[in-house]
């Protein structure tokens, strides 16, 4: 449950993240099976994203435009995402999450702008330029199709997406990106339904405490300096994608020339294995096994 906090808190400091967090814990160290925490990422982010838009909602930081138009086209990727995650074993999911990581870490990184203690960066955008639909939409589909994958709610690519494409202040881009995060995670999870079990009754109980988790880090992120904030998650990034990498790194061997092991071998044969048991049988009878 402080894990669960720490998710929420996470969101509410940065952003966004929650996802990136969310699966990693519920793997490594609950245990579950890399499609069941993917599959409860997506209820447990959708669910604390749409209470951060709420708040965002309130003064006027929400696009509903932008959010319908991009968050449309996110959902249906989403949906179709979450439905291929049946063609991908967990150790695939799980390698290409790392390398999520690894790019958020990376562009995480990159930022060398100083953000104020209120927490936008100094941008200057023109609000009257014409809205590029066919780019939104491209990108919309490419994030939707990521998060049915791998359960990332996809706020690291959705914010510089709005800021850059349809050139939204910064804060309006975090509380639209917050109401797509919450609309897209909602249809991924409505696509894993029916291909995992899902454990309601601990979703239902750490979703609630990320949920609260979110409402202190609104609280706390007037307190922290954001570009600290953020390269230290940027380590964080750094060092588990990393690691789930090497862990998962059997996916990128090919199947021909990977590494057996002694009971791999043994059960690679059987045909062989019947046939020497049986010779030995047949000797220990004193009788001529046949010539094969």
């Amino acid at each position: 449950m402080a894990l669960a906090a720490l998710i929420g808190l996470s969101l509410g400091l940065l952003g966004g993240g929650g996802s990136i967090l969310t699966v990693p814990i519920l793997v490594y160290v609950l245990g579950f099976g890399a499609k069941e925490a993917i599959a409860m990422s997506l209820a447990v982010v959708g669910a604390t994203a749409a209470m951060g838009a709420v708040s965002h909602w309130r003064v006027g930081n929400v696009n509903l435009r932008l959010a319908l138009i991009f968050g449309g086209v996110a959902m249906a990727g989403t949906y179709l995402g979450a439905r291929l995650a049946v063609f991908f074993s967990g150790a695939a999911q799980l390698a290409l999450f790392a390398v999520v990581m690894l790019v958020a870490a990376f562009f995480m990184f990159r930022q060398k702008q100083p953000i104020p203690a209120g927490g936008e960066l100094p941008l200057v955008v023109e609000a009257a330029a014409p809205l590029p639909i066919a780019l939104i939409v491209v990108e919309g589909l490419a994030v939707g199709v990521l998060t049915g994958l791998v359960g990332v709610g996809g706020g690291f690519l959705i914010v510089p997406a709005l800021v850059l494409l349809a050139k939204v202040p910064m804060k309006e881009a975090v509380g639209t990106s917050l109401l797509v995060i919450a609309m897209k995670s909602l249809t991924g999870f409505l696509g894993y339904l029916g291909q995992v079990e899902v454990p309601w009754a601990f979703m239902t109980l750490f979703t609630a405490v990320a949920m609260v988790g979110i409402v202190g880090g609104t609280y706390l992120v007037r307190f922290v300096s954001q570009a600290q904030l953020k390269r230290a998650f940027a380590i964080f990034l750094l060092i588990m994608g990393t690691l789930i990498l090497y862990q998962n790194r059997s996916v990128f061997i090919p199947e021909g020339v990977r590494p057996q092991s002694a009971t791999e071998a043994v059960e690679g044969e059987p045909a062989r294995s019947a046939i020497v048991f049986e010779a030995i049988v047949l000797k220990a009878r004193g009788l001529s096994p046949s010539p094969r």
